[in-house]
């Protein structure tokens, strides 16, 4: 997969989680979750849904931008594990309550915890800035940054 590949997925998917955790704090909010997740059987229903939220709503942000991207994607592909092995895998594979749509999510951000950003990141910005500010770099020649 080339870089612009794996912008496009990580824009996408970075995305699809913001809206989702805009969703759970402004549609339903915190106690809305808590009580869904508590019919759904989940342990510890309130912490559940504060942790499912952030790592949705800054997960995703993160995600977007591009920073941090290996380490925002890992608590986000969890949430997802969760989902598709609490929620929805009793539901089969196929929508609307199978685990085709979360084990999609979980796959695009093991990917991206694979590859890291792809292009236009902030980790490109901030991994050029640490490469142009190191003596040693400079010496090796090479104006190339290490992309994260």
């Amino acid at each position: 997969m080339n870089r612009s590949s794996i912008t496009i997925l990580r824009v996408t998917v970075g995305l699809t989680f913001v809206a989702h955790g805009i969703q759970k704090l402004f549609l339903f909010g915190i106690e809305g979750v808590a009580g869904a997740m508590g019919q759904m059987g989940l342990p510890f229903p309130f912490a559940s849904a504060v942790l499912a939220t952030g790592a949705e709503f800054f997960g995703g942000l993160l995600l977007l931008v591009g920073l941090g991207t290996r380490f925002a994607a890992v608590p986000v592909a969890f949430t997802m594990l969760v989902a598709m092995l609490q929620v929805h895998l009793k539901g089969g594979y196929f929508l609307p309550s199978g685990i085709e749509y979360t084990l999609v999510l979980f796959a695009a951000n093991i990917i991206l915890i694979m590859t890291g950003s792809g292009a236009l990141a902030l980790d490109n910005v901030i991994t050029r800035r640490k490469h142009d500010s190191d003596p040693s770099s400079q010496r090796a020649g090479s104006r190339e940054p290490r992309v994260a």
